[in-house]
């Protein structure tokens, strides 16, 4: 075998090692992204050290899957010691403040909770707080409004002036009643009415149950008035004032807590979050121009845009504008 021969057979050798490794490199950085795109949060959430979650719970109050699938695995997390929850909304749905309450009330099975009210903590902001073992609440917090409210526009004497008339057929008179394009009838009012007294026995029998109280002797609770943080705690329906170094020495204090340990916060997020490959796609997308119905989709999930309507039965508190 010539020499020449033997540096072409060394080369043809080379460019296949170097290709092997190559490919290797390459399949091995695609299962890394894998992983992590699988089970990254799980792997991340091992090194992290023994620690306090808190959650936050602020502005109008929907039932939110990627908030309770959060709120599920802070439950099976082992380091999580324990849950603050900081609460400052007016409320929202009372489906919403429901949901959020009975994912607390799990969570409290194997680790304490404490709630800490912000600004105002009104209605299904209330809800929430009972979920917790203890609330502290500042002495200005706005909070309590207990009660449900259902609100509907009626357009019909806009209509009648504007000479437009909204035709249906139905399959029944109680179908979509009330309506904002029909009188109020006493049929509608009175299933409606129905609703919100259900809704109403609810809430008032939870705030029975976890605060030890009974809520006719409350001047103003059933009639859905709002007490200032000093006034709930006279009357019971938080613990004590103070903010979230308060709600922390309780956890020390009372649960036995190991103290100093850190505060994280933990935030909802969906899966779709983690994906490079959607992300990329998204942004090229939108790059190239086509992006308009994922923006329209993206804009549908916001959470800002979702509190322009609130469908069902709601818990809410607003001062009034007149």
């Amino acid at each position: 075998m010539t020499e020449e021969t033997e540096l072409v057979l060394d080369r043809r050798r080379l460019r296949r090692s170097v290709t092997f490794w190559r490919t290797a490199g390459i399949g091995a950085l695609a299962l890394a992204i894998g992983a992590f795109a699988i089970g990254g949060e799980k792997i991340s959430s091992y090194a992290q050290p023994r620690q306090i979650a808190r959650v936050t719970i602020e502005g109008t109050i929907l039932e939110n899957r990627d908030q309770l699938q959060m709120l599920n695995k802070i439950a099976d997390q082992s380091r999580v010691a324990a849950l603050l929850v900081h609460v400052n909304s007016p409320g929202g749905t009372t489906s919403g403040g429901e949901a959020l309450y009975q994912a607390l009330r799990k969570i409290a099975k194997k680790k304490p909770v404490v709630a800490q009210f912000g600004t105002v903590a009104a209605s299904a902001g209330y809800i929430v707080g009972l979920g917790a073992d203890h609330i502290v609440a500042r002495g200005n917090t706005i909070t309590g409004s207990i009660g449900v409210i259902a609100q509907w526009p009626e357009f019909v004497g806009l209509l009648d002036k504007v000479g437009v008339k909204v035709n249906e057929v139905k399959s029944g008179v109680l179908k979509a009643t009330p309506s904002p394009f029909l009188p109020a009838d006493e049929g509608g009012i009175k299933v409606m009415k129905g609703m919100i007294d259900d809704g109403f026995r609810w809430f008032l029998g939870l705030v029975a149950e976890r605060r030890g109280v009974t809520t006719a002797d409350i001047p103003g609770l059933e009639q859905g008035t709002v007490f200032s943080g000093r006034e709930a705690v006279g009357f019971k329906l938080v613990d004590e004032i103070g903010g979230e170094d308060e709600a922390v020495a309780w956890l020390e204090n009372v649960k036995g807590i190991q103290k100093d340990l850190k505060v994280v916060d933990w935030k909802p997020h969906r899966d779709d979050e983690w994906s490079l490959t959607r992300s990329t796609a998204s942004l090229a997308g939108r790059i190239a121009g086509a992006g308009a119905a994922e923006m329209a989709r993206t804009l549908g999930r916001d959470a800002g845009f979702s509190k322009l309507t609130l469908d069902g039965l709601v818990s809410v508190w607003h001062p009034a504008e007149k």
